[in-house]
């Protein structure tokens, strides 16, 4: 009996051993990753809030547009993924189409009348009417999309990496990469995309900030820290979706099934 005790618990205390191995592990790792996080070195910046406009909080925001006061979203997930047109200041539904359900809806944005909108896993570029959301045609890319936004000339697109392709808009033929940084750390998880002025800015998936990124460099040059509007509660519902209304200078942020599209301005 003695012997089978002193096994027994011989082999519960390696049991608990390694497993207090493991949770040390993961919490080492945490610790790491919010180590880098706090060795970069690009300033952060608390926006001032002006003011927030409804949103629908079965909206899966994966990309966001403003026109006019009209939303433009994308809007994820198998299934469910849809593009949408929103009065920017009541939150209804002015038009929406629903994609097939082998699509999963990802980045938006807009060349000229047209709406381009990114898939995930699929490849594929859907090209739709500003106006009717009357698809138009369709174009065809490598790997994953996340993000879409446009700089004038070219298309840029994230798929979840530190890496931005700049893609020629009529082939989506590579013109180059765009590797992001802030000092010497490498920026990943980069999510969805608006260029702003001079700047591209990019949602961090899973994190409440967005890093602003020359776009000739790739070197994030600010922080944009909106953990005072986050309305996140588990790993879904996260901060994604930038949109800037350039005729009237306004920025507007929210997230994936939020209830609120928050407008922000940098100028406290």
């Amino acid at each position: 009996m003695k012997l089978f005790r002193k096994t027994f618990f011989l082999i519960l205390g390696n049991c608990v051993n390694k497993f207090s191995l493991r949770v040390l592990a993961i919490v080492a790792m945490c610790v790491a990753c919010a180590q880098t996080y706090k060795l970069h070195s690009a300033p952060k910046i608390t926006p001032k809030v002006v003011k927030s406009f409804p949103h629908s909080n079965t909206s899966f925001t994966q990309g966001l547009i403003v026109i006019d006061d009209i939303f433009y979203e994308s809007s994820g997930l198998y299934g469910k993924s849809s593009l949408r047109k929103v009065d920017k200041y009541t939150g209804k539904l002015i038009n929406s189409i629903n994609l097939d359900p082998n699509y999963f809806g990802e980045g938006l944005t807009i060349i000229g009348d047209n709406l381009y909108q990114l898939t995930w896993k699929a490849g594929v570029l859907f090209i739709y009417s500003k106006d009717t959301l009357e698809k138009k045609s369709e174009l065809y890319y490598e790997g994953e999309g996340w993000g879409l936004t446009f700089n004038g000339i070219d298309l840029i697109l994230s798929d979840g990496s530190n890496v931005l392709k700049v893609l020629n808009p009529k082939t989506l033929e590579l013109v180059r990469t765009i590797d992001v940084f802030d000092e010497d750390e490498s920026v990943f998880n980069l999510n969805e995309l608006e260029y702003i002025d001079t700047e591209i800015w990019a949602n961090v998936w899973q994190s409440n900030k967005i890093a602003c990124i020359n776009p000739s460099t790739g070197r994030v040059t600010r922080w944009i820290d909106l953990s005072q509007i986050d309305e996140s509660m588990g790993l879904d519902d996260v901060l994604n979706g930038i949109a800037w209304d350039k005729n009237n200078n306004k920025i507007y942020v929210t997230g994936k099934l939020w209830k609120r599209v928050y407008e922000i301005s940098l100028d406290n």
